[in-house]
C-alpha cells in the first residue's frame, strides 16, 4: 500500500500553526503603541478615563471644585479577566500618572461584567477634559479603595442604598451617619446599582449628631435620584425640623417656615430624576436634572433634631447627599450628567495600554473578546490550520504524482507493444523503479494489469483473451483505480467542512457576543457608544475567523479538485488503452505461436 506525505500529519500542523502565531504576533507588534511613563510595575494594564465638561462631554461652565464622578465599568470597556474577581487590584491615577485618588467601588460583579465606582477629583472646573489612568492586573495587590476619604469634609452624610435587604442604610462618608432603620424594600435596577424603595410610610431615620448641625444662615445641599410610583398627594423626600423636601403632585418643592420654591413642572412618574437643594444664606434654590427650577429668598434657620428620608415617598431613591456647603451649579449638572443613564461626563478609553508593550486597536478588540467568541474562534483557527495542513499535504501529493507519471510515461512509450513489468524495463535503475511505483498511481495501475496478464498466461499460454479474461482484467485494474481515487480524496471533507461550517460557526459567535454586549451594557445603564462598540467590534472578530477559515479553503478545494479530475481522468484513459494493449499484444503472441508451428 502506497504512503503519501499526508501520513506526516503531526509535523506539517505544527509548522503551520507556529506560522500562523507568527502572523499574528507581527500584526500585534505592528499595531502597537508605545506606553508613556507606568505609575507602578506591579500592574499590568492601565486605561486611560477623561472627564469631559466641554462642549462635546456636558457642556458645563464655571467651577466644580473637588468631585466624586461615577465610572461604570462593563464587558465593552473593561477586561474583568485581567483584574482581579473582587477589583481589588483596580487604582485610579490623577493627570500626573503620580498621585493616587482615592475611590471606593460600591458593586463589583466578574461574572457578569459589571461594575460601579466611584473616585475623588481634587479639583474640575468646567470647559476641561481631565484625564486621569485606570490601573489594574496586579494579581497580588492587596485592596486598596478608600470608602470614607472619597468624599470630601463637607459631605455630611452619603447614602448608596447598596446593603442588604433588611440592613440599615449606610453613610459611606467618615461622619458615620448611618441610618437607624433600613428602607421597606430594595430597588435592584436603580440609576445606579441598588437604592431604597419606600412604601410612604415611616422611611429611614438619621439620628441627630455633631456633624449633622445646621446653625442659623448655614449653608447645605441636598441632592438625591428619585423615582415615584405615582404622583398623587404630598410625598416627602426630607425632612428635618421645619424643613421639608419633597413632591408634590409631581412638582418638586423645598419648604422651609414661611419660603417655599417649587419647579414649574412635574417630574415623570416612574422615571429616576436628579432634585438638588442648595442654600447659600440668603437664597434656597432647587435644581432638577442639573437645571435651576425655582428659588426663593429665604436663610435657613438652626435645625437640629434626627433626619427623615423618604419618609411620605411612594417609589425609589438612590444616591442621597446631605452637604454643609452650598454646592455650585457646575457641580449639580456634572453630578446629574455624570450619574444618569446616558452620561456624556465619562469615558473610558478603547484601548488597553499593557505596560512595556502599549496597546492598538487590534490588542484592544482581542482583549475584548468574550471566552465562548475566543473559543470559537479558537475552532476556527484549528480548523483552518486543518484545512491548510490538508492543502499543502494534497498538493505535494499530486506534484510528486504529476513527477512520477512522467517518468513512468517515459519507460512506458519506451516499451513499446512489449509490456513488461516496470523492474524489467531496459535501463531502468532499481531506485527509479522503486520510485515510479512508490509515486505514481498509474504505475500501479499498470503492474496490475501486468501481474493480471502474468496470471491468465501462467494458465493458458499464449492463448488470445476471450471477453470474459478481458473484462477481470478490466475490473482488477478498477479497483486499483478505486482505490487510488480514494486517497486522493481522503480528507477533503475538511475543506468542505471549512467552507460552509466555517461562515456560520464565526456568525454564531458574533450574534452571541452582540447579545452579551448588549446585554452588559443594559445591566450597567451606560448607554453609549464606547460602551457597545468595544464588545461588537470584539464580537465580529468570531465572523472574521469564520471567513479567514472558508475563503482559503475555498480557493484550496476548487484548485485541488481541478488537479484531481484531471488526474483521475489520465488514469481513466491509461485503463483503456492498457486493456486494450494488453489484449493485443497476447493475441499477436498467439499469432506468433501459430505461425511458427
Amino acid at each position: 500500500m502506497q504512503t503519501s506525505n499526508f501520513g506526516r500529519k503531526p509535523a506539517a500542523f505544527k509548522g503551520v500553526l507556529k506560522a500562523l502565531l507568527a502572523l499574528m504576533i507581527l500584526a500585534l507588534g505592528g499595531m502597537a503603541s508605545p506606553a508613556a511613563a507606568w505609575w507602578q510595575k506591579d500592574w499590568a494594564y492601565r486605561k486611560a478615563v477623561t472627564v469631559d465638561t466641554t462642549a462635546t462631554g456636558v457642556n458645563v461652565s464655571g467651577p466644580i471644585g473637588r468631585t466624586v464622578v461615577l465610572i461604570r465599568l462593563h464587558s465593552g470597556n473593561f477586561t474583568f479577566t485581567d483584574a482581579l474577581d473582587n477589583g481589588a487590584d483596580i487604582r485610579f491615577v490623577d493627570t500626573d500618572d503620580k498621585t493616587p485618588l482615592a475611590y471606593h467601588i460600591e458593586s463589583y460583579d466578574a461574572k457578569n461584567g459589571v461594575a460601579t465606582v466611584w473616585v475623588s477629583l481634587p479639583v474640575l472646573n468646567g470647559g476641561e477634559k481631565k484625564q486621569i489612568w485606570l490601573y489594574f492586573g496586579n494579581k497580588t495587590a492587596p485592596v486598596g479603595e478608600d470608602v470614607k476619604g472619597t468624599f470630601d469634609p463637607d459631605y455630611t452624610a452619603v447614602y448608596h442604598f447598596s446593603e442588604g435587604p433588611g440592613q440599615p442604610t449606610e453613610d459611606k462618608t467618615a461622619n458615620g451617619n448611618t441610618a437607624a432603620n433600613a428602607p421597606a424594600g430594595s430597588e435592584d435596577s436603580a440609576i445606579i446599582g441598588h437604592g431604597g424603595h419606600f412604601v410612604g410610610q415611616g422611611g429611614i431615620t438619621i439620628n441627630d449628631s455633631p456633624s449633622l448641625a445646621m446653625t442659623p444662615g448655614a449653608p447645605f445641599t441636598f441632592t438625591a435620584w428619585v423615582k415615584p410610583d405615582n404622583l398623587g398627594g404630598d410625598q416627602q423626600l426630607f425632612s428635618r425640623g421645619g424643613m421639608v423636601i419633597g413632591v408634590n403632585g409631581g412638582i418638586p418643592y423645598v419648604a422651609v417656615g414661611s419660603g417655599k420654591a417649587q419647579a414649574t413642572a412635574p417630574v415623570k412618574q416612574g422615571d429616576w430624576t436628579h432634585l438638588g437643594v442648595v442654600a447659600d444664606g440668603t437664597t434656597l434654590k432647587i435644581y432638577v436634572n442639573g437645571v435651576e427650577a425655582g428659588a426663593v429668598s429665604v436663610a435657613l434657620p438652626a435645625i437640629a433634631g434626627p433626619i427623615t428620608i423618604g419618609g411620605t415617598l411612594v417609589g425609589s431613591l438612590d444616591e442621597v447627599r446631605l452637604s454643609k456647603s452650598a454646592r455650585p451649579a457646575a457641580m449639580l449638572l456634572a453630578m446629574a450628567s455624570a450619574e444618569g443613564p446616558s452620561t456624556k461626563l465619562v469615558g473610558v478609553s478603547d484601548t488597553a495600554e499593557k505596560q512595556g508593550g502599549g496597546g492598538g486597536v487590534l490588542y484592544f478588540i482581542v482583549s475584548k473578546l468574550e471566552p465562548l467568541d475566543a473559543g470559537i474562534i479558537g475552532l476556527c483557527m484549528i480548523l483552518l490550520t486543518m484545512a491548510i495542513t490538508l492543502m499543502v499535504n494534497k498538493i505535494r501529493y499530486l506534484n510528486a504524482a504529476n513527477k512520477a507519471n512522467a517518468l513512468f510515461y517515459t519507460r512506458f512509450d519506451a516499451m513499446h507493444e512489449q509490456l513488461v513489468p516496470i523492474a524489467e524495463a531496459e535501463g531502468i535503475t532499481p531506485a527509479e523503479a522503486a520510485y515510479i511505483k512508490k509515486a505514481s498511481p498509474i504505475a500501479r495501475l499498470y503492474e496490475m494489469g501486468i501481474a493480471e496478464l502474468d496470471v491468465r498466461r501462467k494458465v493458458n499460454a499464449t492463448r488470445p483473451l476471450s471477453g470474459e479474461a478481458v473484462e477481470a482484467m478490466r475490473a482488477a485494474v478498477d479497483a486499483v483505480y478505486v482505490e487510488e481515487n480514494q486517497k486522493l480524496d481522503a480528507m477533503m471533507v475538511i475543506l468542505t467542512i471549512a467552507i460552509s461550517g466555517g461562515p456560520f460557526i464565526g456568525l454564531l459567535g458574533t450574534v452571541i457576543g452582540v447579545m452579551t454586549v448588549f446585554g452588559g451594557v443594559a445591566m450597567a445603564g451606560d448607554v453609549n457608544v464606547n460602551a457597545i462598540a468595544p464588545g461588537i467590534a470584539a464580537a465580529l472578530l468570531a465572523t472574521i475567523a469564520g471567513l479567514a477559515c472558508a475563503i482559503p479553503a475555498l480557493f484550496g478545494y476548487n484548485y485541488l479538485n481541478g488537479r484531481i479530475s484531471a488526474l483521475a481522468d489520465q488514469m481513466r484513459v491509461f485503463i483503456d488503452r492498457l486493456i486494450t494493449r494488453l489484449a493485443e499484444m497476447q493475441a499477436d503472441a498467439a499469432y506468433a505461436r501459430e505461425a511458427a508451428e
